[in-house]
């Protein structure tokens, strides 16, 4: 993959990203949102197979996401069964902004390619390399091994046919 093709591929995920925040109705597009737009844009090549390959794709993300969401209001005391809450809105006018984890997403990526071409894996090297916040909890609710997970990303960036 040439820079030029990395660019085409990060901004047709950054839409679908959008597009998640959107279904959420989130006024940002953060880490989460990448993470579901790479297990369904079927150009995400390795990166959506080393997510398939531990059970992940968009439908198990959004699950864990969900788990997590409910963790972590009863981690506070709240019980989302104790309300009728309504689900999202979207608002298919609003154009979510990247937000915080979005961009250190985007500072982890740069830094796992180095001096190489960005690739897919990369960006999702750049989520799973989190320590804290959404991602990490749902994935570790959902059971998930993340240094496994990693490395398995790894380990299709040394194959040459992703070069």
């Amino acid at each position: 993959m040439t820079v030029a093709d990395f660019h085409k591929y990060l901004r047709g995920v950054l839409d679908k990203a959008g597009d998640e925040a959107r279904l959420d109705g989130s006024a940002a597009v953060e880490a989460p949102h990448l993470l579901l737009a790479i297990a369904a844009d079927p150009s995400s090549g390795a990166a959506a197979g080393a997510l398939a390959e531990v059970g992940l794709d968009r439908a198990a993300i959004r699950a864990a996401l969900d788990r997590e969401f409910t963790h972590s209001l009863h981690a506070v005391g709240v019980s989302p069964a104790a309300f009728d809450l309504p689900p999202a809105t979207p608002n298919p006018q609003r154009r979510p902004q990247p937000g915080a984890s979005f961009q250190l997403t985007m500072e982890r990526t740069i830094k796992a390619a180095g001096a190489a071409t960005p690739q897919p894996a990369h960006l999702l090297l750049g989520i799973l390399r989190a320590d804290v916040g959404t991602v990490p909890r749902a994935l570790a609710l959902a059971g998930i091994d993340r240094a496994d997970l990693t490395a398995r990303v790894r380990r299709t960036l040394d194959q040459p046919a992703s070069r």
